[in-house]
C-alpha cells in the first residue's frame, strides 16, 4: 500500500501542477491544523499530552482555498514559522495568474502578514518635503490592490469564546464591498470547513484517533491525493447546478433535477466529473522545455 500510495502522489502531483495554473480567483483563505506524526511519538502519550504539544509541534498542514469555487489550490505540510508561510504564499503566486492580487483571508497568526507583503508589494518612492537635503529612501508598500483581513479568535480553556476581525491591507470599506457580492461578511469558515473535511478523510489528522503517520512525506503523499479527490472527482452539494431539462432516469427514481459540479468545474479548469481511475490514468502532457540557444 505505501508503494502504491507513492506512485500514485507521483502521478497526482504533476495532475495538479498541470491544472492548477493561471488561476484568476478573487478571494482566498488560508489556515493550517496541526498532525501529530510518530517521529513525534517517542512512547505512548495521552490525549492531554499530545494537545500539550501542539504549538510546538513540527509538523502542521497548510491549506489556502478559494472559496467562491471551493478549490483546494494549495497544501503543504511544515512548522507554524514564518519561513513556511512564506513558502505556502510563494505557492500560491506560482499557480496564480499574472497579476491577480486576491483578497486574503487568514486567522490571527502574525507570519502571515509579512509572507503576504513580501510577494504583493512593491517600492515607493516617497515625495520630497524639503528642497535641500538627502531624498527620502524607498519603501516597500503594499499594492493598492492588496487587500488583507484576519479574523482573530480567543479563547478560554481550549475552547474559542469570540472572534473579532483586524483589517491588515486595504480599508475596511472596500473588503466588505469584494464580500458583499457574494453576500458575505469577514470570514474564515470555508477553509475551516475544509480542515474538518482533512480531518475526516486523511486518518492522520483526524482528532482523537491512534493512527499515526511516519513522517512528513507520507503525510503529503495523502493529503495530495486528498487535493485531487477534492477538487475534481468529489461533487459539491454547494456548487450544484440546476438542469434546464430534467434528466429521466431509466428505473424507478425521479428525474435528475441537478447537474453534479466539482471545485475544478467551478473554476473552469474541466467539464466533467472525473473518476479516481481516470485521474491516475491520465497522461500529463510534459510540460514546454526551453529551446537550446
Amino acid at each position: 500500500m505505501l508503494q502504491w500510495l507513492g506512485e500514485a502522489a507521483e502521478q497526482l502531483r504533476a495532475f495538479s501542477a498541470y491544472f492548477l495554473c493561471d488561476l484568476h480567483v478573487e478571494q482566498l483563505q488560508l489556515d493550517e491544523l496541526y498532525a501529530v506524526l510518530r517521529e513525534l511519538k517517542a512512547g505512548e502519550i495521552s490525549n492531554d499530552e499530545a494537545m500539550k504539544r501542539l504549538e510546538r509541534s513540527p509538523y502542521w498542514v497548510w491549506t489556502a482555498i478559494d472559496p467562491k469555487s471551493k478549490l483546494l489550490v494549495v497544501v503543504d505540510v511544515g512548522t507554524r514559522t514564518l519561513a513556511m508561510a512564506q513558502r505556502v504564499v510563494h505557492q500560491l503566486v506560482e499557480v496564480l495568474a499574472p497579476g491577480c492580487v486576491p483578497l486574503f483571508l487568514t486567522d490571527g497568526f502574525k507570519e502571515y502578514r509579512t509572507a503576504v507583503l513580501a510577494h504583493f508589494g512593491h517600492w515607493m518612492h516617497p515625495e520630497r518635503r524639503q528642497d535641500k537635503g538627502p531624498r527620502p529612501k524607498p519603501r516597500w508598500m503594499p499594492r493598492p490592490a492588496l487587500f488583507y483581513a484576519q479574523v482573530v479568535k480567543s479563547y478560554r480553556r481550549r475552547r474559542i469564546v469570540g472572534g473579532t476581525h483586524r483589517v491588515v491591507f486595504g480599508s475596511q470599506l472596500a473588503i466588505k464591498q469584494v464580500l458583499a457580492a457574494c453576500g458575505w461578511t469577514i470570514n474564515t469558515a470555508f477553509v475551516e470547513r475544509l480542515d474538518l473535511d482533512h480531518r475526516q478523510r486523511v486518518a492522520v489528522i483526524g482528532r482523537w484517533v491512534n493512527t499515526l503517520c511516519c513522517g512528513e512525506d507520507r503525510l503529503l503523499d495523502q493529503l495530495v491525493l486528498f487535493q485531487v479527490y477534492h477538487n475534481f472527482v468529489l461533487p459539491h452539494a454547494s456548487l450544484r447546478q440546476p438542469r434546464l431539462i430534467p434528466e429521466v432516469t431509466h428505473g424507478r427514481g425521479s428525474a435528475k433535477l441537478w447537474r453534479p459540479c466539482t471545485p475544478a468545474m467551478a473554476a473552469g479548469l474541466t467539464k466533467h466529473v472525473w473518476s479516481l481511475k481516470e485521474v491516475l490514468r491520465y497522461r500529463v502532457p510534459p510540460w514546454p522545455q526551453p529551446q537550446a540557444q
